[in-house]
């Protein structure tokens, strides 16, 4: 009896690997705690992982267990996970194989009692203060007479009707409505996204942008009105380049949108109110205004007409304006006449002055001499235009004589570099045939040594090898367990065997097995014996 044998008969149990066990265990676990509900306080929470999962441990005073929320159940939970809130959380309890640990796979989370989102709410609160966003100073005034509104609100209640029916009555403006839930879960992401959608529309485009914005909800339960408790509407009510009124619930009921809105209205009627005023206010006022204004300018046109009498009362008659400047144009006039004749005689005499120095003679002369200075200056210039012309026929002949020996010299230079080319292609084809050889025979020799180191040569000679499973090769007889799948490599193929016993099976091979079998072939004298059967 061999020693395998010997060893199962000490026991019946089913011998399993570390990961069957981890298996079975997992399966036991999830079938027994499919569905649990688990209330702890969060410990170790960091935020999402770079993978997208959530990763932290739920406590109390006397024991934990790790946690995890998948990157696709994350969004859809109510209330986000913080560190050190006491939740109740819904899943199932599995284990981790790799470390040998249990965790729960949470799918549902909400606060432990109204205490605890009181408490939460007031952190937030808190929170949000502190970065600056419910200042005063950073909120804006409405505008007096908006021309589009816009709502985020649910389309199917009663609000919008009420906020349409308020708007119509006091002044009918163009209203633009955002559907978004209102309630329960993901209502928070549908209301900060429906903000910043009214925010990031165009000026000018099919639909205008809205110049004030109303967010609005009825009366409820603190849990009916958490989504606008939610940072993420928070900050996108604070972010609004648009001025915003917020109505989330009755005149008692506060959430944190009220205190970044720039206006809070104390119902979703109050908003309506607070966005548009009253048109037949504004009538009767611009009515009353006009009216002052036409007295107003009435009194004045009548108050200046009485200035402008009682000025022209005041104004001398147009015979005493004339009088004066009359006068002064007739002594003018009458003494132009004689004025003239002293001009005129005073004009004639510096006249004869001038023209007692001029003589016939005088200009004459001056014509001569002007006449041969010019023609010394031509002459002059004949004779340096005719050096020059000399100077650039010497060039010209000297550049032409140069021209005529160029093409001798650039002939030989040509024949010089055609030569010098010509020698250094031999040499290249000489080295290039002196490396390839050179190259080829250690490659050959290479190939030599390769071939003589190779394993094959070895199987050509008899021997074979023998190789597991996993197709590592097997040295010792000991590896080998009974029963166990083997291939053996010979030099023309590979055979896979099973492992028996010691001696080889008693039952003579059948017809197949003989013909299978190569024919033994008489080993030459001088050479070992081939290496017999492993088993």
């Amino acid at each position: 009896m061999n020693t395998f044998a010997a060893r199962d008969s000490q026991t019946n149990l089913l011998e399993v690997t570390v990961s069957e066990l981890s298996g079975s265990i997992k399966r036991t676990v999830e079938t027994a705690f499919d569905h649990v509900r688990v209330r702890g306080e969060i410990s170790g929470y960091r935020g999402q992982h770079s993978s997208g999962h959530a990763y932290f441990c739920l406590k109390d005073d006397r024991a934990r267990i790790d946690a995890v929320i998948w990157k696709g159940t994350f969004p859809r939970l109510r209330f986000k996970p913080e560190e050190g809130m006491e939740v109740i959380a819904t899943g199932k309890v599995t284990t981790f194989p790799g470390s040998s640990k249990y965790q729960i796979v949470i799918e549902n989370m909400e606060p432990a009692g109204a205490g605890a989102l009181m408490a939460l709410l007031e952190e937030r609160r808190r929170r949000l203060a502190e970065e600056g966003l419910f200042d005063q100073a950073r909120k804006r005034p409405l505008p007096f007479m908006p021309q589009v509104i816009g709502v985020v609100t649910s389309p199917t209640g009663a609000v919008i009707r009420d906020i349409l029916h308020r708007i119509t009555d006091r002044f009918p403006v163009h209203v633009v409505v955002w559907p978004v839930k209102v309630q329960g879960e993901g209502s928070g992401d549908e209301v900060a996204a429906a903000i910043r959608g009214f925010n990031e529309m165009p000026t000018e485009g099919p639909v205008k942008r809205p110049d004030v914005l109303i967010v609005a909800r009825g009366g409820g339960s603190l849990e009916d009105l958490w989504g606008f408790n939610d940072e993420a509407v928070v900050r996108a009510a604070a972010e609004s380049r648009i001025p915003l009124i917020s109505a989330v619930g009755h005149e008692t009921d506060w959430t944190l949108i009220d205190h970044a809105a720039d206006m809070r209205a104390p119902t979703p009627t109050g908003a309506a109110e607070m966005a548009v005023p009253v048109k037949a206010e504004l009538d009767a006022q611009v009515a009353s205004l006009s009216a002052r204004l036409r007295g107003c300018a009435s009194r004045h046109m009548d108050h200046r007409r009485q200035s402008v009498r009682a000025l022209v009362r005041a104004l001398p008659s147009l015979d005493q304006l004339l009088a004066l400047p009359r006068r002064r144009f007739d002594e003018a006039a009458a003494g132009l006449g004689r004025g003239l004749e002293r001009t005129t005689v005073v004009k004639r005499r510096s006249l004869d002055q001038a023209t007692a120095g001029l003589r016939l003679e005088i200009l004459a002369n001056r014509v001569s001499e002007r006449r041969r200075f010019i023609g010394e200056q031509v002459l002059r210039k004949e004779r340096c235009l005719e050096r020059h012309m000399l100077k650039e026929h010497s060039r010209v002949a000297k550049a032409a004589t140069a021209l005529g020996a160029l093409p001798a010299r650039l002939a030989g230079q040509l024949q010089r570099e055609r030569q010098h080319l010509t020698a250094l292609m031999r040499q290249a084809d000489t080295a290039v045939s002196y490396a390839l050889t050179r190259n080829r025979g250690l490659v050959t020799g290479q190939d030599r040594v390769l071939q003589s180191l190779s394993y094959k040569n070895v199987l050509k000679r008899g021997y074979a090898v023998v190789r597991d499973p996993e197709n590592r090769p097997l040295t010792r007889a000991s590896d080998v367990s009974v029963g166990q799948f083997l291939e053996i490599e010979f030099a023309d193929e590979r055979i896979n065997t099973i492992a028996c016993g010691d001696s080889p099976p008693a039952s003579p091979p059948g017809p197949e097995t003989a013909r299978k079998k190569p024919t033994a072939r008489a080993a030459p004298s001088g050479e070992p014996p081939k290496q017999g059967s492993l088993f």
